[in-house]
């Protein structure tokens, strides 16, 4: 806490999605919406995985932690992020900042290995299923999701490596809706050039990374698929359509903002929107309309609690 006391900028100020007060209660409106719909869209799917015997199958499993981690993803910016659009003096403390940062590294950086990990158990399943049970047994599923988790640590504490150290003496003035990391680092009292480029270079690293492998195993599934037949590549693209939406939708805007020089453009704070509120509330949507099982167990459980009880079941 010593290296934060020592700045002599003791809060930033967020400039927010828009300076027009007239869409200011409109926003406020919308995003309100939207992030109930995350929490709870993400909520159904945790408590459906995790009650229904019949999801509990390594792919549920990550798809379940995947909701956790959307969850997690939209609450730690956008709640402030709502409430600033009642208030004129949109203000952050220099903690609560670096915050901010720490966080979105965290989740982001965790949801990419997370991705993987669900495509190697999608690549599993259709090139190997004979061997799907002992592969992705649930000591595997256990370590994949430890591993996106402490990969998100890591990259996390690299980039805050970078940042807590530099010397914020004068501009406060943050242009996004939260601590975006490009953006406060150009606020540093001195040439951040070679600061710039190494969180460059870690982004980087983690992206395309995680990025490529995706790809890869994307296209190993459609290769051997398409020896097969015709029936088994339409049912292996419907499998795995929705999965490549939302690393498209996720992987996009990250790259990017991240992966470019440090050259911030306006359309970056809708890009941010995009990896930070549309993409939790887009996979809960995509991923149960797309997927029949998670339908049925949800409309189970609906059917369980919602429907009246007999006398007989009242104490």
């Amino acid at each position: 806490m010593d290296k934060f006391n020592s700045s002599t900028v003791s809060e930033f100020v967020l400039l927010g999605l828009s300076s027009s007060q007239d869409l200011q209660l409109f926003f406020f409106v919308f995003f309100s919406v939207l992030y109930v719909v995350i929490v709870l869209g993400n909520l159904l799917i945790i408590i459906t995985v995790t009650s229904d015997n019949s999801l509990h199958s390594p792919m549920y499993f990550l798809l379940g932690n995947l909701s956790f981690v959307d969850i997690c993803q939209a609450s730690f910016a956008t709640p402030k992020m709502i409430a600033d659009f009642l208030s004129e003096h949109k203000t952050i403390s220099f903690s609560g900042c670096i915050a901010q940062i720490f966080f979105i590294h965290l989740f982001t950086g965790g949801e990419m290995v997370l991705l993987v990990s669900m495509a190697y158990d999608r690549y599993v399943a259709i090139c190997k299923p004979l061997h799907y049970v002992v592969v992705m047994s649930r000591r595997t599923c256990t370590f994949l999701v430890t591993v996106s988790w402490a990969v998100g640590l890591v990259h996390t504490l690299s980039q805050l490596s970078f940042t807590v150290n530099l010397p914020f003496c004068g501009p406060n003035v943050v242009d996004s809706y939260f601590c975006d990391l490009p953006r406060v680092t150009k606020l540093a009292c001195l040439d951040s050039y070679t600061i710039e480029i190494l969180i460059v270079v870690n982004s980087g690293i983690l992206s395309l990374s995680t990025f490529s492998l995706l790809a890869v195993s994307y296209i190993i599934i459609f290769v051997t698929v398409w020896f097969k037949s015709s029936a088994a590549m339409a049912k292996a693209f419907s499998t795995l359509a929705a999965h490549i939406t939302v690393v498209i939708l996720f992987f996009g805007p990250c790259i990017f903002i991240y992966v470019w020089p440090f050259t911030t453009y306006p359309v970056d704070k809708l890009l941010a929107i995009f990896y930070t509120i549309f993409t939790p509330i887009l996979n809960p949507i995509i991923y149960t309309l797309r997927n029949r099982d998670i339908k049925v167990a949800m409309r189970k459980i609906m059917t369980y609690y919602l429907r009246p009880k007999k006398i007989s079941e009242i104490p």
